[in-house]
């Protein structure tokens, strides 16, 4: 497998970010390991989700804001290998960071109308009804790390925010 050390770049993260629609979320549930497959949207080193008013994931993030969040996909199929390294055409990108609930009803209308935007390019704003029984949460992203293969070519990025 050729393999180079991490590129310092951003953009073929974000744009794998930016294509894909369903991501994992990892939390710390009571000493745990919790993760949560869930829609999002992503821009300028933020990932935004909704969710529920209450619950299992709220509490985690209320404990421990410190979270992962993995996307990925696979190009293809598994190869067979009979006894060459196994191998798959894919991109992935895990962003850590801190989650933050979005408490305030103005700012959860601005990010949820973006969020559901994402999905629905021409949506009409939610109105603030719904918005007020609907959860948000905001993640700001700390680093991303990333990797492509190709044919057996593996291509790794990071890429450190300012904060």
């Amino acid at each position: 497998m050729e393999e180079q050390g991490f590129i310092e770049s951003l953009e073929e993260m974000e744009q794998i970010l930016r294509e894909e629609e369903l991501g994992f979320l990892g939390l710390i549930h009571e000493g745990k390991p919790y993760v949560v497959p869930l829609n999002y949207a992503y821009r300028d080193g933020k990932i935004v989700f909704h969710c529920a008013l209450e619950g299992k994931k709220l509490d985690a993030i209320r404990a421990h804001p410190a979270v992962s969040f993995t996307v990925a996909r696979q190009l293809g199929f598994v190869r067979p290998h009979a006894g060459d390294p196994c191998h798959l055409d894919s991109d992935s990108v895990i962003c850590t960071g801190t989650a933050r609930i979005v408490e305030d009803v103005q700012e959860r209308f601005i990010l949820l109308n973006a969020f559901n935007r994402r999905f629905r390019p021409k949506a009409e704003d939610r109105p603030l009804e719904q918005i007020e029984g609907c959860g948000c949460v905001e993640i700001t992203v700390a680093e991303m790390t990333g990797r492509r293969e190709r044919e057996r070519k593996r291509t790794l990025w990071r890429y450190v925010f300012r904060q």
